[in-house]
């Protein structure tokens, strides 16, 4: 029985296949050779700033929605039951918080990357600090995520495993490459609808054949698989509502809050307004999208019970099941597999192209053009799509040593899911936190990180040397959800067996998933704090207008002025001090009824300010006399978008 069943692919599934990759292909030379035509690294990066919302929020789900998400949840559910469907209930906080804190902190500052708040929150130092450590989260993720729906493609079909990663890593480079941002956030759009596409049909063909949806939920009653609310505080179990709906706030923080591949989309918006409510669209497609992961689940259990394949040794790991199930599903019925394994690899495009192009903007904004001042936008833009080249290549490179890589598959998935947390934190300490100096920041980050590793690294080990094994149902080779964050330590950490509750630095290594994001993040934010306080806390007048979100002044709305002062959480966000024209942000204003909105975003006051520049010329040139040349080249950037 040991032996993997192989189905193969009609000529029809190939060309339902083919066509994906054709047509993502055309959308971005059609944003290479129109419009702009890409020649500036606005356009190319940016997107001009000039996308609509609906885009904006496909795309932000597109890029959450990778095909390790496709792969794993059906079979979490499939091996577990429903409890994984609570996740759903971190998505409410998880953009709410996004939208209505960190965007316009980001919006407002008028950047292209995320890190450049960094800089201007505390200094150059920890810019690069949180630049280096996104790009080797990336880097290492993007192998991962193009070879791993490979391999179960190769292991079920017997589809030519470098042939799918040669035709998905280069055409995916080819748009990106020609068509930036906004090819990027087009193509997401039509994967968006192919991954609807290719669930829903399995879905329905799915439930059809086991005899309705009525059946599959009675099956999935009678095997235990519809779950109830698990209200155990224990942070050691897998899943709970509690490491489900609270954890899960700090794993989306992390992904839709300060990722730059989801921070770039929102900057891409017309308006701020737009952006934030890219997020609100965002909230009701997610929730779709999960419960399609778990009705996937369901179905599959209707079809297998508790006789799966992977008992019966047709697939090797459980990421390989859900392909093994829709060829099972579908073996009647030609080109609908096509359309379900083109789903898969929209999943993966959309990731990967969303990863070339933000680390291209990383490092073009805040490694190459701090150095290089007086490029030209002519060779930048050909830089920046150089890189975007470079990186599609390093991602075929990685995707080679994930495939040698064997069993450390999971430990190269622990160390990118290691890195979200520790970056939130970052953010959060200089979002909330005024008095936190560039110091804290730095140690707080690299603190963060060794925890990070530590936990991860001690917990492997820790698995890997116990006396009892882990069953084979209790393991997912693959993340179930966010392509981009914190997932990745299911494997490490499934374990439901009954042998005592883990004590001391065991209990810390047995620490739920779901916690690693907030463990992290608070620990980065602590640590920062205290060392922040010991070595000189920042006082109100040092800080960049607009960088801090006055948070801690609303929780501390009942201690007087003077205290509020004194903790330097008055100034609300977008309210100039009285420096504010020796800074090189200008910060949005408002109008009578509180809403905001961004100086460029009503033509009036563009004629305002054509109308005031005359008298304020004298002052500009005294302000950039006094600002340092980092800031000096933002200023010229703000002047520019204005």
């Amino acid at each position: 029985m040991g032996e993997v069943v192989q189905m193969h692919f009609t000529t029809v599934d190939y060309v339902i296949f083919v066509l994906l990759l054709v047509a993502s292909a055309g959308i971005g030379l059609f944003y290479a050779f129109s419009g702009g035509r890409q020649r500036t690294t606005q356009e190319f990066l940016m997107a001009d700033r000039s996308m609509s919302c609906l885009p904006v929020s496909l795309s932000l789900l597109a890029t959450f929605q990778s095909a390790v998400a496709i792969l794993g949840a059906p079979s979490e559910v499939y091996t577990f039951g429903t409890q994984y469907w609570f996740l759903g209930c971190s998505y409410f906080l998880g953009l709410l918080i996004p939208a209505h804190v960190f965007i316009p902190v980001f919006y407002r500052l008028r950047l292209s990357s995320a890190y450049e708040y960094l800089e201007l929150r505390f200094n150059k130092t920890v810019r690069i600090c949180g630049t280096v450590t996104f790009i080797f989260q990336m880097v290492i993720y993007m192998g991962v995520v193009l070879y791993a729906p490979a391999l179960a493609l190769n292991a079920v079909t017997g589809f030519d495993l470098w042939g799918a990663v040669l035709a998905m890593g280069l055409v995916c480079t080819l748009y990106t490459a020609l068509g930036g941002l906004k090819a990027v956030i087009w193509t997401d759009v039509f994967q968006t609808v192919v991954m609807f596409a290719g669930q829903l049909a399995v879905i329905v063909v799915g439930a059809g054949q086991a005899g309705g949806i009525a059946e599959v939920w009675r099956k999935a009653t009678n095997g235990s698989r519809i779950a109830g609310l698990d209200l155990n505080p224990d942070p050691l179990e897998r899943h709970t509502f509690w490491t489900l709906g609270v954890g899960g706030v700090f794993l989306m923080l992390a992904l839709y809050g300060v990722n730059q591949a989801q921070v770039q989309r929102y900057l891409s918006s017309r308006t701020e307004k737009e952006a934030v409510m890219s997020c609100y669209v965002v909230f009701p497609c997610q929730q779709i999208v999960l419960c399609m992961g778990c009705l996937m689940g369901l179905v599959m259990f209707a079809r297998y019970g508790e006789d799966s394949p992977l008992d019966k040794g047709y697939v090797k790991t459980n990421d390989q099941m859900v392909l093994y199930f829709v060829m099972d599903v579908f073996r009647d019925l030609p080109g609908l597999p096509g359309l379900f394994v083109a789903c898969l690899f929209s999943g993966a495009l959309s990731t990967i192209s969303s990863a070339f192009n933000s680390l291209a903007t990383v490092t073009m904004e805040d490694l190459i053009k701090p150095h290089f001042p007086n490029m030209t936008e002519a060779r930048a833009t050909l830089l920046s799509k150089g890189l975007a080249l470079a990186y599609g290549l390093v991602c075929l490179a990685m995707a080679y040593i994930a495939s040698i890589m064997g069993s450390v598959l999971q430990a190269a998935f622990s160390i990118f899911g290691m890195v979200g947390g520790p970056l939130l934190g970052l953010f959060c300490l200089g979002m909330f936190f005024p008095w936190a100096n560039p110091i804290g920041a730095v140690v707080g980050l690299v603190v963060g990180l060794a925890m990070a590793f530590w936990i991860g690294i001690g917990s492997f080990v820790m698995r890997m040397s116990g006396p009892t094994p882990v069953p084979p149902l209790n393991t997912t080779d693959l993340p179930l959800f966010d392509n981009m964050t914190t997932t990745v330590m299911t494997t490490l950490l499934s374990a439901t067996t009954a042998k005592p509750r883990p004590t001391g630095v065991e209990a810390l290594y047995s620490l739920s998933y779901m916690w690693y994001s907030a463990h992290n993040s608070t620990t980065v934010v602590v640590v920062g704090l205290i060392v922040s306080l010991l070595t000189g806390p920042m006082k109100e007048k040092e800080l960049t207008p607009g960088t801090v979100f006055p948070v801690l002044g609303t929780l501390l709305f009942f201690l007087p002025e003077r205290y509020r002062e004194k903790l330097c959480c008055i100034t609300p966000l977008g309210q100039k001090p009285k420096e504010a024209n020796s800074q090189p942000y200008q910060m949005a204003k408002k109008d009578s009824n509180g809403a905001a909105y961004c100086k460029e975003d009503t033509v009036t006051e563009d004629k305002e300010a054509e109308s005031d520049k005359a008298q304020t010329e004298d002052e500009d040139l005294e302000t950039r006399v006094s600002l340092p040349s980092c800031q000096l080249a933002a200023h010229t950037v703000q002047e520019t978008a204005l």
